[in-house]
C-alpha cells in the first residue's frame, strides 16, 4: 500500500483504474491485517474515489463500519473511519474513531468485543 501514499489519482466522472486497483489493493491488505482475529469483510462498497464495508466478528456477532473518503489526489490511510454498527446496513453507527491501515484490525477485533470508544476513558 505504500506505492498509494503519494499517488495523485486520476480525476473526472468515472472511476479511474488507478482507484479500481487501489481498491483491490486496499481489499487484500485489509484481509491481511484482520486475519489474526474473527473478523470478515461484509457488504464491501467501492464509491467514486472512496470505500467502506463493514468488518463482522464472528465469535460476537457485532459489526464495525470502515470507510476511507475521497482519496483525491492522495490517499490518506492514516485517517481511516470506523465505528460500531447494528448491522451491515447500518452507515450512522457508534462514535467515530479514526486509526491507521496498520491498527485497523486490532482496532475493529477490540470494538466488537469491548466497547464503542478505542482509547480508554
Amino acid at each position: 500500500m505504500k506505492k498509494w501514499l503519494n499517488h495523485e489519482f486520476s480525476s473526472g466522472p468515472y472511476t479511474g483504474e488507478d482507484f479500481k486497483q487501489f481498491n483491490r489493493d486496499f481489499r487484500t491488505t485489509l484481509k491481511r491485517k484482520i486475519k489474526p482475529y474473527p473478523l470478515e469483510i461484509r457488504n464491501w462498497n467501492r464509491g467514486h474515489y472512496y470505500l467502506s464495508g463493514f468488518l463482522y466478528n464472528q465469535e460476537t456477532e457485532k459489526y464495525v463500519y470502515f470507510s476511507i473518503s475521497d482519496v483525491r489526489p492522495k490517499a490518506n490511510l492514516n485517517n481511516i473511519l470506523i465505528r460500531t454498527a447494528k448491522n451491515e446496513k447500518d452507515y450512522t453507527g457508534g462514535m467515530n474513531n479514526f486509526v491507521t491501515l496498520e491498527e485497523i484490525g486490532e482496532a475493529a477485533n477490540r470494538l466488537t468485543t469491548n466497547k464503542d470508544r478505542i482509547t480508554a476513558n
